[in-house]
């Protein structure tokens, strides 16, 4: 199944989204898409409601498509998980930091380059969207039973402020805007093999970033599993699970981003995001 949320910043409702692209009022139903939906039997009750004819048809024209999951409690990150090119060795772990709750935005939201921001970069990525407590996971086996659904995420960086203004990352990655999420939460029953989804990432319509999941280091369930070690994941938290190569400081002319620039983003099954980029 593919839920939404669909109108106005901070006013929008809950919405599901057919096979055939038609999509569905869910206010009868629950509230909105959060932890509680997630954990409380919401998808069920979705379900049903959408068998038996309940749900009254949404007109998404001309609306605003918001991030699939109301703001969750965390976005737990992970640093460098894809294969390049040329290397042969790889951390023996994730290395792990958060992102302020506050940076979500709608998938085609604008994007804003931070006051002070002079390399703003891009980066498509897996997010996992959390639909039951983890709390120290016996196994990466353990983790299909606390996922509620995966997303799009475009994690926004700004570099100079991520590695060269005091040695934390959290400077350049919990500017407002710097995590689209979503258009839908699409539960991992429609997904499919969640470690073989192919990644795409364009600036200006230049094609910058075309990877797959096939290519993490550290795949959807064991990261699920390592992070519970380390803290406890709620339903509504969000996993960023890492970015492929093509990434602006990876490439020879570090072409940051400059308002006015396009951003698409995609990933197999999961939806596409537009963003214009703008300034704060």
């Amino acid at each position: 199944m593919r839920f939404m949320r669909v109108g106005p910043a901070g006013r929008e409702r809950p919405a599901l989204l057919d096979r055939d692209g038609t999509a569905y009022d869910l206010s009868s139903v629950t509230s909105d898409v959060d932890g509680g939906f997630l954990d409380g039997g919401g998808v069920d009750r979705a379900a049903r409601a959408l068998a038996v004819g309940d749900l009254p048809v949404l007109d998404l024209a001309g609306q605003r498509i918001g991030a699939p999951v109301a703001r969750p409690g965390k976005i737990v990150c992970v640093g460098p998980n894809f294969r390049k090119p040329g290397l042969q060795t790889w951390p023996d772990e994730p290395a792990l930091f958060l992102k302020a709750a506050n940076t979500v935005v709608g998938p085609d939201d604008e994007v804003l380059l931070p006051r002070g921001g002079t390399a703003v970069d891009w980066e498509v990525e897996l997010a996992v969207v959390i639909g039951a407590t983890a709390r120290y996971l016996d196994s990466p086996a353990d983790a299909k039973a606390v996922i509620g659904g995966y997303a799009i995420s475009h994690d926004v960086s700004e570099r100079v402020f991520q590695h060269e203004r005091g040695g934390t990352w959290d400077k350049g990655k919990c500017c407002e805007t710097f995590n689209p999420l979503g258009p839908w939460l699409v539960t991992p029953d429609t997904v499919g093999d969640v470690n073989d989804l192919g990644m795409r990432l364009w600036v200006d319509g230049l094609l910058r970033q075309n990877g797959t999941t096939a290519d993490m280091i550290f795949d959807v369930a064991y990261l699920v599993w390592h992070v519970s070690q380390f803290m406890v994941l709620e339903p509504g938290d969000v996993i960023n699970t890492g970015t492929p190569p093509g990434c602006a400081i990876g490439l020879p002319d570090r072409p940051y981003l400059r308002a006015g620039q396009i951003v698409e983003v995609e990933i197999d099954g999961l939806g596409r995001q537009r963003q214009r980029v703008g300034q704060a």
